[in-house]
C-alpha cells in the first residue's frame, strides 16, 4: 500500500493482457483483476474514473445526491475486501473498458464469486400447491406412472428431453399433486420453486429452503440448526409419521435436491428439472417430451373451441408443428388466437408460417413469445417489460401501476390480459409472477426498447411506492416512529385499518426484503436506509432473521453512500435483531460501533439510543450498576435532544431495574412517568410495553385487580399493532397472574400461548420465562413431575442464552418440585444453586431461598 492508502500497481499489473474475470476464484482474485484492469487501461486516476462513472450515471437519470465519490471508487481497489458493491464495480469496469461483452463477463464473475448470498437465501416456500391449470390436457401415461410411484412411496423426478424448457413439467407436477390430494388428502403440502434455471436469480440455497420448510412445519426459529445436514435431519424428523406432499420445482442439480427429500414413509415427493438428475437414486424418473400431435390438437381444440377451421382442415396441426408441440408455446399462441376476431385457424396457420420465415426464430417458445408479445397493445408490452425488472418474486396491481406510471384499474386490466394470454402466471389471487423463460424474454425486450433512464425512472417509482406505502402502514401501526417519507403520485392501498396494514406488511415482507437488497446494491442507497428505518418496529415485532438481512443491507448502503448517521441507525437496528435472537456479543459490538458514529456526528438522540440498548444487555447480563449508569446517560441525552418517546423508554427501563431489585414503589413511579410520555407522543408500542411492565409489578405487589386491567390493556394494544413479541410477554404475565389467583388451567393455557409465540419468533429469553411459568403453574396444581420437566427445559434455555435470573428461577422451581416429591437432598441442592445465582446478582429473591433452606433444616428427618 502507498502512504496515501491507494493500491500500488506493480510491474506485473501493467502487462498488456486484458484480465479475465471468469478465472477469479474469490473476492481477492476479483479485486486483483480490477487493479490489473486499471493498469491495462493506462492507470487513470481515481478522480478520472469517478468523473466517467458520474457522467454515465447522470446520463442514465441518477440524481446528483446518489453519485459516487473518489474515495468510494478507490475502495473498490482495496485488497482484503469481504464484499463488493456490484453496481459500482461494473461501473468502474465500464469506465475502464466500455465493451458490452467484457462488462457482462464481470457481471457473471461477480455473481459467481460473490455467491449472491442474499438472493440465494431469499426463497418463498408455500404450504399449498399453486392453482391447478384449467383445461389440463394429455399426459395420461405420465400421470399413471406418477400415481403408481406415489403409491410405492418413491420420489418422482419429472425431467425434460434434452433439457427443454416450456414443456409443462411444473403444470404436470401441480396437476398430479391436486389429483393425489383429491384422492387422499395430505396432512401437509410443501411447495418451492428452486429457481434452477432462472437467469434473473440464482438457484435457491437448500439450507434456506429447509429453514422455510421447518418453520411451516412448526419448528421455532431458534431451534432450527445452522448447518445443512442437521437441518435435513430435523426436516425428516418433523415429517416422520406424516402423510405429506413435497413438490420441488425447477431443480438445478441433484445436490440441491438431495437434502430436501423427506425419505420417510407416507411422504410423496415430486421434483421437476430440465435435467434428468440421474444421481438421485431410488427415484422414479419420468422424462417428459413435448405434446404428441394428438395431445397438441386436443389442447388447441379445448383452448379455442369457437374459432372456425377455415379452408385448410390441417390448420391446427400446422399451428401445433410451428409451436414445436410445446405446451408453453401452444398456450401463448392460443391466447393470441382468442384475441384475434374474424380469423380462422387457417388464417392463423398461414400467418405463423409467414412470421417464422420473416423472423427466422429457432424455437417454438421463442417464436410463440415473440408472436404473443408483438400482438399485445403497446401499454401492455411496456408493463410486461418493466415488470420483468421487479426484484421480487411476484407483484400486485399497485406495484404494476407504479412501474408503468398508470392508474390502478388500467394496471389491473393489463395484468389480467397478460395473465389470460399466458405471459404472466398467477401465484396467488391478485399476485402475478413470471415463467423464467418469459422473464428472460421480457428483460431482453426491456434492454432493447426502454432507454436506461426510462428503466431507472420506472424502478425509482416502484421503490418510492414501496417506501411510501410501508410508511403509511407503519403510521397506522406505529405512528411517529419513522423517518419522514414524502407521498407518491402512484395509487396506494388504504392501510388506515390496523388489520389491513399488518396484512399488507406480512404479504409484502419478502418483496420488501428483496427491495432492500436490490436498492443497496444497484444505486438506490437512500431508499435502502429509509426503508430499513421505516420497517424497524415491524421487523422488531418478531421477524428477526429478515431484520438482520434488511439492516445489514442498510449498513452496507449507508457506509458506501457516506452516510454515518444512516449507518449508525442501521447498526443499532442490526444489534437489536441480534439481541432478540440471543446473540448478545454481536449485538453489543454493533451498539458500540453505532455509539462511536453517533458521537462523531454529535447526535445526542442517536447516542442515547445506542446507550439505551447497551443498558438492556447489561441488565439482562446481571450488570445492574453498569445498566443504571448507561440508562441515566441515555435519559439525559434524550432530554437534551427533546426526544420524548426515547425519554419514556429509558424511564420504563429504570422501572424495570427498580422492579428487578425489589424497589416496587419507585418502579411504579417510573412506569407512570413513562406511560404519560408515551401517550403524549402517540407511541403505542411504548404504551403497551409500559402497561405490561406496570401490570407485572402490581401483580408482584399483590394488586391483582389493577394488574389484570393494565395487562389486558397491553394485550389489546399489542394485538392491534401486530407486535407478536409484546403479545407473548403480556400473555406470560397474565399466566403468572392467574397462577397467583389459583386459576391454574387458564394460567397454563396463557403460558403455553406465550411459549408458542416466543418459539415462533426466536425470542429465547421469553422462552425460558414461559417455561418457568408453566413449571410454577404445574407445581401449584400439584403436578410436580410436570413442574420438573418445565423447569429443566427453562434452565437449559436460560443457560444457553446466559440469562442467570431465569436460571435461578428454574433452580428454585426444581427445588420446590423435588421437595414436594420427597427428595429433600435434591431440593437442597437446587435451592443452593438458586441462592448462589441470586446472591451473585444482588437480587432480593436470595432472602426467599434462605427461607426455603431454613425450612428444610427445620423439617424432621421423617419428613425429609
Amino acid at each position: 500500500m502507498s502512504l496515501s492508502g491507494d493500491p500500488v500497481i506493480t510491474p506485473e499489473d501493467a502487462s498488456g493482457t486484458l484480465p479475465d474475470p471468469a478465472r477469479a476464484g474469490s473476492l481477492i482474485d476479483l479485486v486483483e483483476r480490477l487493479r490489473r484492469l486499471k493498469a491495462w487501461a493506462g492507470d487513470p486516476s481515481y478522480e478520472t474514473i469517478k468523473n466517467r462513472i458520474n457522467a454515465a450515471w447522470t446520463a442514465a437519470g441518477r440524481p446528483a445526491g446518489e453519485l459516487t465519490r473518489k474515495s468510494t471508487v478507490a475502495y473498490c481497489f482495496q485488497p482484503g475486501r469481504r464484499r463488493l458493491d456490484t453496481a459500482l464495480v461494473l461501473a468502474v469496469v465500464e469506465a475502464l473498458h466500455p465493451d458490452t461483452g467484457y462488462v457482462t463477463a464481470w457481471r457473471q464473475a461477480l455473481g459467481v464469486v460473490g455467491g449472491e448470498i442474499e438472493a440465494v437465501s431469499q426463497v418463498r416456500v408455500q404450504d399449498s400447491l399453486p392453482p391447478d391449470l384449467t383445461g389440463f390436457t394429455g399426459r395420461t401415461v405420465e400421470l399413471d406412472q406418477l400415481r403408481h410411484a406415489a403409491r410405492a412411496g418413491d420420489a418422482v423426478v419429472i425431467s425434460a428431453i434434452e433439457g427443454m424448457a416450456g414443456i409443462g413439467k411444473t403444470q404436470l407436477a401441480v396437476h398430479a399433486g391436486h389429483l393425489l390430494h383429491q384422492q387422499q388428502p395430505f396432512e401437509r403440502v410443501l411447495f418451492v420453486n428452486l429457481r434452477g434455471f432462472d437467469q434473473a436469480q440464482p438457484p435457491a440455497d437448500p439450507a434456506a429452503v429447509l429453514d422455510g420448510f421447518l418453520r411451516l412445519l412448526g419448528m421455532p426459529g431458534q431451534q432450527i440448526p445452522h448447518d445443512l445436514e442437521a437441518r435435513a435431519a430435523a426436516y425428516r424428523h418433523q415429517l416422520a409419521g406424516t402423510r405429506a406432499l413435497v413438490v420441488l420445482d425447477n431443480a438445478a442439480t441433484a445436490e440441491q435436491v438431495r437434502p430436501l427429500l423427506p425419505a420417510t414413509p407416507g411422504c410423496v415427493t415430486v421434483v421437476t428439472s430440465r435435467r434428468r438428475l440421474a444421481d438421485l437414486h431410488s427415484a422414479t424418473h419420468l422424462t417428459v417430451d413435448v405434446f404428441t400431435p394428438g395431445e397438441a390438437l386436443a389442447f388447441l381444440t379445448r383452448a379455442v373451441p369457437e374459432v372456425p377451421v377455415g379452408a385448410d382442415p390441417y390448420a391446427a396441426a400446422r399451428i401445433a408443428r410451428r409451436c414445436g408441440h410445446l405446451p408453453l408455446a401452444l398456450g401463448l399462441v392460443a391466447g393470441h388466437i382468442r384475441n384475434t376476431s374474424g380469423w380462422t385457424l387457417t388464417d392463423h396457420a398461414d400467418r405463423l408460417d409467414e412470421r417464422r420465415h420473416d423472423r427466422r426464430l429457432d424455437t417454438g417458445v421463442e417464436f410463440a413469445l415473440d408472436l404473443s408479445y408483438q400482438h399485445q397493445p403497446a401499454p401492455q408490452r411496456r408493463l410486461l417489460r418493466l415488470a420483468a425488472l421487479h426484484p421480487g418474486q411476484d407483484l400486485d396491481a399497485y406495484a404494476a401501476a407504479a412501474l408503468a406510471d398508470t392508474d390502478l384499474p388500467t394496471a389491473q386490466d393489463h395484468l389480467h390480459h397478460l395473465h389470460r394470454d399466458r405471459l404472466l402466471q398467477q401465484s396467488t389471487p391478485g399476485r402475478y409472477a413470471f415463467h423464467d423463460l418469459v422473464r428472460v424474454y421480457a428483460t431482453v425486450r426491456a434492454a432493447d426498447e426502454d432507454r436506461p433512464p426510462e428503466r431507472r425512472t420506472a424502478l425509482t417509482r416502484l421503490f418510492d411506492y414501496y417506501l411510501a406505502t410501508t410508511a403509511t402502514a407503519m403510521d397506522t401501526l406505529h405512528p411517529q416512529r419513522r423517518p419522514a417519507i414524502p407521498p407518491v403520485a402512484a395509487p396506494t392501498p388504504d392501510l388506515t385499518d390496523p388489520d389491513i396494514a399488518r396484512e399488507w406488511l406480512d404479504t409484502e415482507r419478502p418483496t420488501l426484503v428483496a427491495v432492500a437488497a436490490h436498492t443497496a446494491g444497484h444505486g438506490w442507497p437512500t431508499h435502502t436506509t429509509r426503508l430499513a428505518r421505516t420497517l424497524y418496529r415491524y421487523l422488531d415485532g418478531g421477524h428477526y432473521t429478515d431484520a438482520q438481512t434488511v439492516h445489514g443491507h442498510a449498513c452496507h448502503a449507508a457506509r458506501h453512500n457516506g452516510d454515518p448517521i444512516g449507518e449508525a441507525h442501521a447498526l443499532t437496528d442490526l444489534g437489536g435483531a441480534d439481541y432478540r435472537l440471543g446473540r448478545y456479543q454481536p449485538a453489543a459490538e454493533h451498539f458500540h460501533q453505532a455509539l462511536d458514529l453517533f458521537r462523531q456526528v454529535s447526535d445526542p438522540a442517536g447516542q442515547a439510543r445506542a446507550l439505551h440498548n447497551l443498558s438492556v444487555i447489561a441488565m439482562r447480563s446481571g450488570r445492574y450498576r453498569t445498566a443504571t449508569e448507561q440508562i441515566e446517560q441515555a435519559l439525559n441525552l434524550y432530554r437534551q435532544a427533546g426526544d420524548r418517546p426515547g425519554e419514556a423508554w429509558t424511564l420504563a427501563d429504570l422501572g424495570d431495574l427498580d422492579a428487578l431489585l425489589g424497589r416496587r414503589r419507585s418502579a411504579v413511579e417510573h412506569y407512570g412517568q413513562a406511560l404519560t410520555l408515551c401517550r403524549q407522543a402517540g407511541d403505542r408500542v411504548g404504551e403497551a410495553d409500559t402497561l405490561n411492565s406496570l401490570g407485572e409489578v402490581e401483580m408482584r405487589s399483590g394488586q391483582y385487580g389493577a394488574a389484570g386491567d393494565h395487562l389486558q390493556q397491553a394485550l389489546t394494544l399489542h394485538r392491534q399493532l401486530g407486535n407478536h413479541t409484546g403479545e407473548a410477554w403480556t400473555l406470560d404475565n397474565l399466566g403468572t397472574l392467574h397462577t397467583h389467583l389459583d386459576q391454574l388451567t387458564q394460567a397454563t393455557e396463557l403460558h403455553q400461548q406465550a411459549l408458542t409465540i416466543f418459539r415462533e419468533t426466536g425470542e429465547r429469553r421469553g422462552e425460558s420465562w414461559a417455561l418457568n411459568g408453566l413449571g410454577e403453574a404445574a407445581h401449584a396444581a400439584g403436578r410436580a413431575a410436570d413442574a420438573l420437566t418445565h423447569h429443566s427445559a427453562a434452565h437449559t434455555t436460560a443457560a444457553e442464552t446466559g440469562h442467570r435470573d431465569q436460571q435461578a428461577r428454574a433452580q428454585t422451581g426444581l427445588g420446590h418440585a423435588h421437595h414436594t416429591l420427597g427428595n429433600p437432598a435434591l431440593a437442597r441442592q437446587h435451592y443452593q444453586h438458586a441462592l448462589a445465582f441470586y446472591t451473585d446478582l444482588g437480587l432480593p429473591e436470595a432472602d426467599q431461598i434462605r427461607t426455603h433452606l431454613t425450612a428444610l433444616d427445620n423439617t424432621s428427618p421423617e419428613q425429609r
